[in-house]
């Protein structure tokens, strides 16, 4: 099939909750991807940041090969060594004792949401209230849907379920203000937010949060679901910050392109999660957790790190070079391989037009080009893609 066959059944047959852009992209290799009619573009999109050692990673792909054949699935009634093995590695390089798995970033916030509220029963007196912040993602549940602070993603879905408040982003005195002494039970909050803007936390904001949750004996909870997986140039965004939270949500990047979520959890929280109080039937099983261990693994020891952090700051300083030239571009902000250039004029268009020339971002907020590009990605690769970014802004 070519681009307009695949569009024109994916019209027909698939339920159209998204806006899809005409191409149908069919092979992939490192920062790389090409579409159905053979077109190459150059991905700055990593399938929103889930590709975060780019398409198809040989060590990724010999993992699931090798998993593959001996056991695709079993139930979480038995132990499953791939997910132990996972588990533990998780543990070991960060501040939790715990981890539940499971299938997606959204099912790993819902999880973190159920955990909170029932160590709020068993230890908080019954408080169950969590704050969030205005223009946060935390997904598509009604749960999750209600704890984002976006209204467009909220919309339509009335009544939604109660105990989420929103609060303003990196303003401390407005989390301490809006605390309820018998209803608040913890804070969940990005340390950048990737769909509000590509919003970077103060440092002062996070090391005040845990100071201020440790004071009133609440939960920090961290939504790494972006930033985790080495996206920031360190294996965790948290560390970044100088603290740690009490629960963390990963995905995304985690499963190197098959989906697989996390919640960690230290110890005397995770407690409140017994046998029977939550499940995922596919969350953990042998073939995801395989290619998790391959990422983690890679991660570590492959480089990808500190190619991270090398290969942000060409960007970084590309991207500096166009705003100087451009007017239209207002600012850049992120961290590692997580950027995003605010424009001051709508950036579909932008979008639209880069990907007619080979290259492959997103815009978030409406006026933030988003580029979260593969963490083994080349100077070479960003050179170009920043010409053809230059090339366009330059006719618009």
């Amino acid at each position: 099939m070519n681009n307009r066959e695949v569009a024109k059944l994916t019209d027909k047959y698939v339920a159209k909750t998204y806006t899809r852009y005409p191409i149908a992209l069919v092979r992939g290799k490192g920062a790389r991807v090409w579409d159905a009619d053979g077109k190459e573009y150059l991905d700055f999109l990593a399938g929103i940041a889930v590709n975060g050692l780019g398409h198809c990673h040989p060590a990724v792909v010999r993992a699931i090969e090798r998993q593959a054949k001996k056991l695709l699935h079993v139930s979480n009634l038995y132990h499953i060594q791939p997910q132990a093995e996972l588990a533990r590695e998780l543990c070991r390089h960060s501040f939790a004792d715990r981890v539940f798995f499971c299938n997606s970033g959204a099912e790993a916030n819902e999880a973190a949401i159920k955990l909170a509220r029932r160590y709020g029963g068993e230890h908080l007196g019954g408080k169950y209230e969590i704050l969030t912040a205005h223009d946060s993602f935390h997904g598509r549940t009604l749960a999750t849907l209600t704890a984002t602070g976006q209204e467009k993603v909220r919309a339509g879905y009335d009544p939604l379920p109660a105990g989420f408040r929103q609060i303003p982003f990196n303003d401390l005195g407005a989390a301490e203000a809006a605390i309820n002494e018998t209803k608040t039970a913890g804070i969940l909050v990005e340390l950048i937010q990737g769909e509000g803007g590509i919003n970077v936390a103060d440092e002062s904001y996070m090391r005040g949060l845990r100071e201020l949750c440790d004071r009133r004996g609440l939960l920090l909870i961290f939504d790494e679901v972006q930033t985790g997986m080495g996206r920031t140039g360190k294996l965790f965004g948290y560390e970044h910050f100088g603290v740690q939270p009490d629960i963390m949500t990963l995905a995304k990047a985690l499963g190197g392109g098959l989906p697989l979520g996390a919640m960690l959890a230290r110890e005397d929280v995770a407690k409140s999660f017994g046998p029977g109080s939550h499940a995922s039937t596919f969350g953990g099983n042998p073939l995801v957790c395989s290619a998790g261990l391959a990422v983690m693994k890679t991660l570590l020891q492959g480089g990808a790190l500190r190619n991270c952090v090398k290969m942000g700051k060409i960007l970084a300083q590309g991207l500096e070079r166009l705003k100087e030239r451009f007017s239209c571009a207002r600012a850049i902000r992120g961290k590692g391989l997580i950027l995003g250039l605010e424009l001051e004029m709508e950036g579909a268009k932008i979008v639209e037009a880069c990907m007619a020339e080979g290259l492959l971002l997103n815009c978030t907020a409406y006026k933030v080009l988003r580029f979260v590009p593969p963490l083994t990605i080349t100077a070479k690769e960003i050179e170009r893609g920043l010409a053809i970014l230059e090339k366009v802004l330059a006719r618009l």
